[in-house]
């Protein structure tokens, strides 16, 4: 018999195993991570050549050009359409802009505005528990009924529409009341909190402090909501004109004041990468950067470049609707990574769906997952057919992959056109014809070369596509309703 001493020993023998036994069945949970974060800057009417890894000349980007160089450059990126109000419309729900009844760019008082019955990408994050926050330009209704708050936005500062549209003249000063001029009737610009008015932007002066009251917004936002996931959307005002720099960086490129403005920019872009580094937040971040459409080029020295491309904002045809788009998302997106694949802003909506895992709406949407791009799979094809809409319902172009099929409409052109400079708008045809043209864009992206005599069957698919379009959405142009349209909210 064992002595009581062999006893305990083989006791403590047994129970260390079984402790080891039950320890290695048990697994181990990896600690809670956060879904990403999300930072999306918008730009207003940047072109396309106006950053340093795009081309841009006289001035430098470094923070910018970071993004691209941790992730991925996007070339063939277009958006929902090449102007203000739809082009955000787009953004923000996923649909072509022209699906939910939003064209053009609202004015002041307008009683149209985002049908609140729409899922921004704000609501499809607030759902999962994201803090939510918008500062900038919204330009989606300036009615209490159409406000961000009403569109998944918990916390909002801002400008209800675009710079320009306040009661001052191009050279910065207010226009006489005995002057006959369309702005003169414009409200005093304000700058929004939420539902209150914070001031009025009056001079240009007060223009120059947007771009650093909108950084200060989002840094103290970030600071705020670094222990739970968030979104930031960061509508910058400029570069639609009137531009102005603050003191700190005027006179500070060779460009002029729009170089300035764009260094300003670059600058506000670093400190919102500083503070998501300082807060341990950037590999838990997916940062994107992008424009609403091309440049208002008739401004001249004010605008920006198309970087080669035909036309500008306003305009269908690449120069209008072709922007810069870079994502960083360390860890995820492959550092220095080029996307030569055809997408678009409506494609942001699906995809940040699927990055977070929020609820698709139930209504149809028109953008594509584009997750396998962003992680550097190249041969993925989400997007493959592209409408380009304009004015109210006009079908103008339709494309397929590289292939563009230009259809016959009347429309702005600034060919031929001098601009202006130092704030003043050059002039500006607005009823320029455009025949039916096929464009090869891998060959010639400046759309000069057509090549429709040489592909009549190219120039047959892609008309096939264009009456796809039409029964879809409708088209004004031929005098065809869509089946698959929705109202925009419009006030009685």
């Amino acid at each position: 018999m064992m002595n009581s001493k062999k006893i305990a020993l083989l006791c403590v023998v047994a129970g260390t195993i079984v402790l080891l036994l039950f320890s290695s069945l048990i697994v181990h949970e990896k600690p809670k991570v956060n879904p990403p974060n999300i930072v999306l800057i918008l730009m207003d009417d940047l072109g396309y050549g106006d950053l340093g890894c795009y081309g841009a000349l006289q001035y430098q980007t470094p923070n910018i050009d970071k993004l691209a160089a941790n992730g991925v450059r996007f070339t063939n990126f277009l958006v929902a359409q090449p102007v203000c109000s739809a082009s955000r419309a787009g953004l923000l729900t996923g649909c072509y802009p022209n699906r939910i009844g939003i064209a053009g760019a609202l004015y002041p008082n307008s009683k149209l505005g985002l049908n609140p019955a729409e899922t921004t990408i704000a609501d499809l994050l607030k759902a999962t528990g994201y803090a939510t926050a918008m500062f900038g330009k919204w330009h989606l209704g300036d009615k209490p009924e159409f406000s961000p708050n009403k569109q998944g936005f918990n916390e909002y500062v801002g400008l209800p529409y675009s710079n320009d549209m306040w009661p001052v003249d191009y050279d910065g000063l207010p226009i006489p009341k005995n002057i006959e001029h369309r702005k003169k009737n414009y409200p005093a610009l304000p700058l929004l909190s939420n539902s209150d008015t914070l001031e009025y932007i009056r001079t240009l002066d007060d223009q120059s402090k947007l771009t650093g009251i909108y950084t200060e917004k989002a840094i103290n936002f970030i600071k705020r909501h670094q222990n739970s996931p968030f979104f930031i959307y960061l509508p910058h005002s400029m570069p639609h004109v009137p531009i102005s720099a603050s003191a700190r960086f005027k006179g500070k490129s060779k460009q002029g004041t729009f170089g300035d403005v764009m260094m300003e920019i670059d600058w506000s872009v670093g400190e919102i990468m500083k503070t998501l580094r300082e807060s341990g937040l950037e590999n838990n971040t997916i940062v994107i950067f992008t424009s609403d459409n091309g440049p208002w080029i008739n401004y001249g020295n004010h605008a920006g470049s198309t970087g080669g491309l035909r036309e500008g904002k306003g305009n269908t045809f690449e120069g209008g609707q072709r922007v810069p788009c870079l994502i960083q998302w360390k860890g995820i997106a492959p550092a220095g990574t080029i996307c030569n694949k055809l997408t678009s802003t409506i494609d942001f909506l699906p995809t940040i769906s699927k990055i977070c895992d929020a609820k698709l709406p139930d209504h149809k949407i028109d953008g594509v997952d584009i997750l396998p791009l962003i992680k550097g799979n190249l041969e993925r094809h989400p997007r493959k057919v592209f409408y380009y809409y304009y004015g109210k319902n006009n079908l103008e172009a339709v494309r397929q992959e590289d292939w563009k099929l230009i259809l016959p409409h009347q429309g702005r052109s600034y060919y031929g056109q001098l601009p202006k400079n130092d704030g003043f708008p050059g002039t500006v045809s607005e009823s320029t014809l455009f025949p039916l043209a096929l464009y090869d864009l891998r060959r010639d992206p400046a759309e000069n070369y057509d090549v429709k005599e040489l592909y009549p069957e190219i120039v047959s698919q892609l008309q096939k596509i264009a009456e796809e379009a039409r029964a879809d959405l409708g088209d004004d142009l031929t005098q065809r309703k869509g089946k698959n349209i929705r109202p925009s909210n419009v006030l009685k």
